[in-house]
């Protein structure tokens, strides 16, 4: 049976939130990085175009395999290999500090994604088996710099930054965050102390870092119009491929 989606600019612009030339892009990262290749066994029934699309209709619809399958004109097998093999290739690439790095600012905060995979996620704050993500974002241009492996939505902020190695991408560099990442190095707000309150400098402090920090909760919500990490099926290292894939597409979307 044939499929009904092709890698064309109506299918493209409507299933995945990028323009043909962004998405252009995205399959140029994949191919570079060895995704014409169809390892052992026999060729792709699909073009890789149409794989790389595949997968980022999976990651912005969260379709099962079933659904995606008469789409494309492939088994539902097909559809899962296919984003096995791709998914990893997407991922975005850590951004490395600058040479003015002292010039900028970054933003650190962790989201819950509702996960299935008991062994990736844990029961949260938000009722539901999530896991825990550490994303960083510049300030600016609010394009996501790192994201980290997810840890168990249990798992406090302080903690899940300490343990992601996401500091060392941040060298030189003013890093923001909320009053869960005291001790840990970063701009966070004041605190109010029993029997002291904040003075008007420390309030007014206060104001700009929520002004400022509330743009990684912009990128949040952006992040999650792609509906994988609104409630991930995957096991394993599948939510953090969908995270890391989710990232890159989101920056190649929001860059001029």
């Amino acid at each position: 049976m044939a499929g009904v989606l092709r890698a064309e600019r109506v299918w493209v612009e409507t299933f995945t939130g990028l323009r043909v030339d962004q998405f252009g892009r995205l399959l140029k990262a994949v191919r570079e990085r060895g995704g014409e290749g169809c390892g052992w066994g026999r060729p792709w029934r699909l073009p890789l175009a149409e794989r790389v699309l595949l997968v980022a209709v999976y990651y912005r619809t969260n379709l099962t395999m079933r659904q995606l399958a008469p789409l494309f004109g492939v088994s539902p097998a097909t559809v899962c290999r296919v984003i096995q093999r791709l998914g990893p290739l997407l991922a975005l690439e850590p951004a490395r500090a600058a040479t003015d790095a002292a010039e900028r600012l970054w933003i650190v905060d962790g989201t819950l994604v509702p996960v299935r995979d008991r062994k990736v996620g844990a029961s949260s704050r938000n009722y539901r088996c999530s896991a825990n993500v550490q994303v960083i974002v510049d300030a600016e241009t609010r394009l996501v710099v790192a994201a980290a492996r997810p840890v168990p939505g249990n798992t406090a902020d302080a903690k899940a930054w300490r343990d992601s190695g996401l500091a060392a991408h941040c060298k030189g560099v003013t890093v923001l965050g909320d009053g869960a990442y005291i001790n840990t190095g970063l701009i966070v707000p004041h605190r109010k102390r029993p029997g002291r309150p904040l003075l008007k400098g420390e309030e007014e402090d206060n104001a700009q870092h929520r002004k400022v920090r509330a743009r990684v909760e912009h990128t949040f919500s952006r992040m999650k119009n792609y509906k994988i990490l609104r409630d991930c099926r995957q096991r394993g290292n599948g939510l953090h491929h969908a995270v890391q894939a989710v990232a890159r597409m989101h920056n190649l979307a929001i860059a001029a």
